[in-house]
């Protein structure tokens, strides 16, 4: 036997032994793990050449209201900062339209989708160090006018603040 074995390489001896055991042992409480050699190491620019892939969007109810009011947010600040000049005052200009897409994108792959909390109650920090003060500028801004241009999603987001706690 040892005889048959001396021109096998010893780490495919080790993964067949492995994968006898753990077909044998083929139940969720008994299975090895096979383990298998690590890559090798790849250089910084192969790294960064190969994303990894994002989570699908989240899509569900929670995350859909939070983007509305968010949007509101941005719509009562943006008519009352950046309206004046512009002749139509219903759209957001191009930094609140930049900054609202920053924001929805952030939602969509947010780690806690439907679960998730109010954002300005989130212990994670989902928005980039520069674009943050100007959110949260917005949002401290339209949140309390927010209750008298729009009370039913101002009484949603209370709710999922209470709900927060």
């Amino acid at each position: 036997m040892l005889a048959l074995l001396a021109g096998y390489d010893a780490s495919l001896l080790v993964d067949h032994y492995q994968t006898i055991l753990v077909r044998f042992f083929d139940n969720s409480r008994m299975q090895m793990p096979v383990q298998r050699p690590s890559p090798p190491a790849q250089s910084a620019s192969a790294r960064s050449a190969k994303k990894a892939p994002m989570r699908p969007a989240n899509t569900g109810r929670r995350i859909r209201r939070e983007q509305r009011v968010i949007a509101a947010m941005f719509a009562i600040y943006c008519h009352d900062h950046h309206a004046a000049g512009r002749a139509e005052a219903s759209r957001l200009c191009e930094d609140c339209g930049n900054l609202l897409r920053y924001a929805h994108q952030r939602l969509d792959h947010c780690v806690f989708g439907e679960l998730k909390q109010p954002c300005d109650q989130c212990a994670t920090d989902c928005y980039s160090k520069t674009l943050r003060p100007r959110l949260l500028a917005a949002m401290r801004y339209a949140e309390p006018r927010l209750r008298w241009r729009q009370p039913l999603l101002s009484l949603l987001r209370l709710i999922d603040q209470w709900r927060a706690r």
